[in-house]
């Protein structure tokens, strides 16, 4: 078996200190000096829970206690074949079945702690939990970690890319653009699935781990910015409702997919709704309506549980050279192709 598949596996690890995670219902959210929710703080949007709901399931949304119980035992076995696994080819890297280098090995990814009465998928709607049919003609963007696949600039994809003549032919967080799960919505997989909450009177601001992006939501009831205006991460624009923060955002770049490998992001409308409902957990929801990519919307659920930690800078390619290296390897190979052919 190919490492990246243990590397998969091993980002569904189960924490066993889920307590601190769950809602107290007699809990009371804090309240700011202006009177508002206070949200501030470091949230992880990790999670165990899958995206989409697997098909046996049907539209049942939770698992039973007997079906937590094996999830988490088979979980925690793959977790530990995957080590044993990562530890033999550290002393035999010339092994038969070593497979490819693959990303990076499970020291590195996050597990997440999940309540008594677990989802069976983050997406909550449609009802059978799993992501609506696409429209007719809406692009579906191949590359993907692994090898380069055909395809035209701009690339869309996140990952991955079409060729190594130059950063263009890159995905979009392999050219630092944006993050691979830091969207907006957030979409909490492998590491560095956190974001810091800060607030004023008039203001909230999402500062996102990956790729230090900072999301600043005006709360003066103010009109989003006109059409023409496109953004990464789009034009937000926030209010309360009781408790609750809600967020809608417009106006994305069309250079960015609608979501996950889909279309583009230039009719997308993304609302989010973060509700504080226990002192450490945000019930984080959201609905992306795209009728340029989906046929029906799509809403999902995220527990977002608090850090006792800070954020540090995401320095991406910046810092390790990393694009530069990725096009000085390909014109090596190029050159030594061309020798080899004389």
């Amino acid at each position: 078996m190919k490492i990246k598949l243990f590397l998969v596996v091993s980002t569904l690890i189960v924490s066993v200190t889920i307590a601190v995670a769950q809602t107290v219902d007699d809990y009371t959210v804090p309240r700011t000096e202006w009177d508002q929710p206070d949200l501030q703080g470091v949230w992880s949007f990790v999670s165990s829970t899958p995206l989409q709901r697997p098909q046996r399931f049907g539209t049942r949304e939770f698992l039973t206690p007997e079906e937590v119980e094996a999830d988490f035992i088979s979980q925690k076995e793959a977790l530990e074949a995957a080590t044993a696994k990562e530890a033999e080819l550290v002393i035999n890297p010339q092994a038969p079945d070593a497979g490819s280098v693959g990303g990076y090995n499970s020291f590195w990814f996050e597990g997440a702690g999940v309540g008594e009465n677990v989802r069976t998928s983050l997406i909550v709607y449609p009802p059978n939990g799993r992501l609506p049919a696409r429209v007719e003609g809406a692009a579906v963007h191949r590359a993907n970690l692994g090898d380069d696949v055909p395809g035209e600039r701009p690339v869309l994809a996140v990952f991955g890319g079409i060729g190594k003549d130059g950063p263009e032919d890159r995905g979009l967080s392999e050219r630092c653009l944006i993050g691979f799960n830091a969207g907006p919505p957030f979409s909490g997989s492998g590491y560095n699935a956190n974001v810091q909450i800060i607030q004023n009177k008039d203001h909230v601001v999402l500062l996102t781990e990956m790729v230090h992006d900072a999301r600043l939501v005006p709360l003066d009831g103010r009109d989003h910015v006109d059409e023409d205006m496109r953004f990464w991460t789009g034009d937000s624009r926030g209010h309360w409702e009781d408790d609750t923060l809600v967020v809608v955002t417009k106006n994305f770049s069309e250079l960015t997919p609608s979501f996950s490998r889909f279309g583009t992001a230039k009719d997308k409308t993304l609302t989010e709704r973060f509700a504080r409902v226990g002192p450490y957990t945000i019930d984080y929801e959201w609905t992306l309506d795209d009728p340029s990519t989906f046929t029906d919307k799509i809403t999902a659920i995220v527990s977002m549980a608090k850090v006792a930690g800070q954020l540090y800078e995401y320095a991406c390619h910046e810092g390790n050279h990393g694009m530069a290296n990725i096009l000085r390897g390909e014109r090596m190979a190029e050159q030594r192709e061309s020798e080899a052919g004389n």
